[in-house]
């Protein structure tokens, strides 16, 4: 997974410029995933096919929602040692 973006004092992801040959640079390296600011997913519509084709782009408008695209939960809260 990759991810691109600003995020602001207050947890708001910005948009981005070069959203085009950021993706294209996925492609390359063969990211299958990659989280872009919610302001940017008109973009979107400009990249190549190829890109849009084998790349899932994931737009996000606060922080905390990149923590959950990204972080694995547990099922269930690891045991508590013994005392």
């Amino acid at each position: 997974i990759a991810m691109t973006g600003e995020i602001s004092l207050r947890g708001r992801v910005l948009p981005i410029g070069g959203l085009k040959e950021k993706a294209l640079a996925a492609l390359r390296a063969h990211i299958p995933t990659v989280i872009i600011p919610a302001g940017n997913e008109q973009d979107l519509v400009r990249l190549p096919a190829q890109v849009r084709r084998h790349i899932t782009f994931i737009p996000v408008a606060f922080a905390d929602e990149v923590l959950d695209r990204c972080l694995i939960r547990p099922a269930t809260p690891p045991p508590l040692p013994p005392r």
